[in-house]
This record gives structure tokens, sequence and C-alpha cells, in this order.
């Protein structure tokens, strides 16, 4: 069984996903990682500014709202990511259609469970159906719509599901069906409400932005093909990195493998896998090292489930507690330490692991460069972890 050193794929992950800032575009970025973690909408534009030292802020906005080649879409693990524009059929059928299925039967056996104020008239899942044709013809008659509008327009919007258990909230159906829509490919998340930064946004009609639908893709081809896609660009890896990666099941995970021509690896002691024809090849060159500063639920270090082959530190200060990093301070493919925005603008650096003097100024130039890219915008991610958030209060 061959080899796969820490090194080998840290090396790797230095080239392919860009850490020395050499990407051209937005869009050469989002393809270098599959997809961009969107949860977070700052986390969108600082992937992109620390993989493409020529891009700006304006850039990564006029790709997403003007170009219309990026798009926000629900997908893996229910979460937001960005992805390339021509990539999204096989994205839904590859995970959210079947992610749109299990939020639909969520919703229903809420209904079902807690009730609703006032009462859902009939079955849950016909009163569903019939709200979500509301919906689209009400977002369609406006072209573009906030929930709240949308809520003014079909005021069941606003029936609310009360908690049953100490471990719910009460809600309003809005977000768990605009969720569900958008999960099901039949609306798309727009323009934001306020500056970069807005958690908010508007909704579209999934026609403005293919006016034919949402062209069908085979669903087993379609998880074929994403696996291979996340192995040309994670990989070697685990199978359980992958399956955590896609949020499918086992059995899910190994029909998608099993398509594909795989190896078998010795990954520094555990069984990894790998493509025996990757799309691209690692080149003989050794990169120099490099400075990096990644936000927080950046793709890079989410796209593993284990991730201790680059981990410098104590994983305890990067990660909040529902698993989710936060920004990382990268040197030659390892998190060395953690970076913040202070409430006046200024990037601030804490090194926990000492990689020497070279390490110390890339880093120090490194923040610099991002603070004068980012134009004076206070940047609070939405995952705080323990070291962030020492930064931040320090420099209060």
């Amino acid at each position: 069984m061959r080899t796969v050193s820490m090194h080998d794929r840290r090396r790797a992950m230095v080239r392919r996903h860009h850490l020395a800032g050499a990407a051209g575009t937005p869009e050469e970025v989002t393809r270098s990682l599959v997809a961009l973690h969107a949860t977070d909408p700052a986390s969108v534009y600082l992937s992109v500014l620390a993989r493409s030292a020529a891009s700006t802020l304006s850039d990564v906005s006029a790709a997403l709202y003007d170009r219309r080649s990026l798009v926000r879409w629900m997908a893996m693990r229910r979460t937001l990511f960005v992805f390339p524009r021509e990539d999204i059929p096989l994205v839904q059928a590859a995970v959210s259609t079947p992610l749109a299925a299990v939020l639909r039967r969520r919703l229903i056996s809420q209904l079902e469970r807690n009730g609703s104020e006032p009462p859902v008239d009939g079955d849950p899942a016909a009163w569903i159906d019939e709200l979500e044709r509301r919906v689209e013809r009400a977002l369609s008659r406006r072209g573009t719509a906030t929930g709240g509008q949308l809520r003014s327009d079909e005021p069941a919007l606003a029936t609310r599901i009360p908690a049953r258990a100490p471990s719910e909230r009460p809600q309003l159906v809005t977000t768990s069906l605009l969720t569900l829509m958008s999960a099901a490919g039949r609306l798309v998340r727009g323009t934001p409400t306020g500056p970069w930064t807005s958690r908010h946004h508007r909704w579209e009609p999934i026609g403005q932005w293919w006016p034919d639908g949402l062209p069908d893709v085979d669903p087993i081809r379609a998880q074929r093909d994403l696996a291979r896609r996340w192995l040309t660009r994670f990989g070697p890896a685990t199978f359980e990195d992958l399956q955590w990666w896609t949020g499918w099941t086992k059995t899910t995970t190994g029909q998608a493998l099993a398509q594909l021509p795989i190896e078998t690896v010795d990954l520094h002691g555990a069984e990894g896998i790998t493509l025996t024809d990757p799309d691209d090849e690692p080149g003989s060159e050794e990169p120099e090292p490099t400075a990096t500063l990644l936000p927080a639920l950046d793709p890079t270090p989410m796209g593993w489930k284990s991730r201790d082959w680059f981990l410098g530190i104590d994983s305890r200060s990067l990660f909040d507690r529902a698993g989710n990093i936060g920004p990382t301070l990268w040197w030659d493919g390892e998190i060395i330490g953690s970076w913040a925005v202070t409430p006046h603008g200024d990037v601030r650096t804490t090194v926990l692991a000492d990689r020497g003097v070279a390490a110390a100024q890339a880093i120090e130039r490194a923040a610099a460069t991002l603070q004068h890219r980012l134009q004076g915008a206070v940047v609070t991610p939405a995952a705080r972890t323990p070291l962030e958030r020492s930064i931040s209060e320090e420099a209060r």
C-alpha cells in the first residue's frame, strides 16, 4: 500500500486550494474548492481574498449578483454554499433534492406534533403544497422579495409553530418553508438587504436564473461526479471524510465510490482513498512556505472530518461548541494561530506555534494586506471561537 505523508497532503492542499493567493478570479477560487461555505456571507468574500491577490470585494459581489456566475445554494449537511452556477444541477441531484425531502418530512412532523397558531386547515402535507404554490406566485409577481414581503403577501407564512420540547423554540413557518423551497430548487437567494457582510437577503424565482427550470441530472451519476470532484480537490482522504462532507449515508457514499477508480493508501497510519486517475497530478517543485489568513467556516479546514494532520495547535481554541471553525492563521499548510478584526477595523493576529522569524514576518505582511483590502470593514464571524474572541477583546 502506498504511503501518503502529512507533508504530502499539506503540500497538495496549499497548491490545490491556492493558499499562496495565486488564483485569478472568484470563479477560479470556487472551482478549486468545489464550493465556498456561505452560512456566514462574509466568509465567501474573505475566502476569495485569501486565495486571489487580484480580486476585490467588488469582484466577489459582481460574480454573485452581476454576472451571476456564482450562486448560493442549500446543499451538503443542510449548509449554505456558493457554487459555480453550472454545477447547480449536479448538486441539486446529488444532495439538495434528498435534503428537501427530509426538510419536508420534518416540517410536516412538526405541524402534526406541535400544532400551529392558527391551526392548519386539513392535511399538513397538502397545506404545505398549496402554500408553496402561492408563495411561488407571489414571488413571481414581485420579481424579488424578502421573507417579510412574502409574508405580507401570503399571511399563512406567519403561521406559528409553538415549542413542545425544551430543545425547541417557537417559530414561524416562513423560514422553514422558504428553506425547504430553496433546497427543492424552487427559488434562489439573491442580493443582500445590507452590505456584503449582511446575513439577510432577497429571494428570486428560479426562472430568473434558469428560465427553463433546472436541468435534470441522474442522481446516481451526480453523486459519483460530486465524489470525484471532492477527491480531486481534497484527496487523498478517508471514507469518513467524504461521508461527513457530503452528509450522505454510509451506503450512498460507498455506492458513489464504487463507480470511481479508487486506490487505497496509507494516510500516515490510517486507511485512506484516492483516485487512481487524478485530474491534477502534483508538480515536482516544492511550494514556498506561505502565510494565509482564512475566515471562519472556510472550506479548506471544513473539508475534512479528521483534521489532526494540519492542526499545529489545540483544536479547542479554534472551534465553537457546534464544531464550526473560526478564523485560522496558516503557515506552510499548517494552522498555527488565529486572527480577528477589531472594532476599529484593524486585523490582529495571534500565533500559538512558533515557526520562526520568516513565518512571523510573512504573517505580519499578510495581516496588513488584508486590512488594506477590507477598506475599513469590521467583520465579526458567525462562528465565535475562544481564540478569536480573546483577540477581539484584547484590542478593545
